[in-house]
């Protein structure tokens, strides 16, 4: 079973901005000559590296609550030009949409097994995953999604 990942997304309003992010590393990837993918950087080196690369996800805090993820391609540790230790997050270029989970805000970022993850947004009914993201923000806060 996979282990994953969850972090705030400081500085996003919502899923479209994390895409527009997403996108523009996508691009700079393929300017360098690389497969398209994205990263993100934090300061603490996950040790359960393995786990997380057997099929993790990193999941998204937008505003609160949960909101969607993007598949774990690598982990790679470095040192920047002050001589802190670092860790890059390789993602996967899709952004995937799950259903909205509110979740409390923490510093870092923490592992989140995979009983606790929501559900993807495309797994759900029709209807449901047609539905502006507003309306399904205030479903989920109100417990009826």
């Amino acid at each position: 079973m996979p282990l994953h990942m969850i972090k705030l997304c400081v500085g996003a309003d919502s899923v479209d901005d994390l895409r527009e992010w997403v996108a523009e590393r996508c691009f700079q990837a393929i300017g360098a000559g690389l497969e398209p993918h994205s990263y993100h950087i934090t300061r603490m080196v996950p040790k359960r590296v393995d786990e997380l690369l057997d099929g993790g996800s990193l999941y998204w805090v937008i505003k609160g609550q949960v909101q969607a993820r993007q598949k774990l391609l690598g982990i790679e540790t470095f040192t920047d030009n002050e001589g802190i230790s670092r860790c890059k997050l390789l993602l996967a270029p899709e952004v995937v949409e799950t259903v909205v989970q509110p979740k409390r805000a923490f510093q870092g970022w923490r592992y989140y097994p995979q009983e606790d993850v929501p559900r993807d947004l495309s797994s759900l009914d029709a209807g449901i995953a047609e539905m502006p993201a507003d309306l399904r923000r205030e479903l989920a806060e109100l417990g009826l999604l």
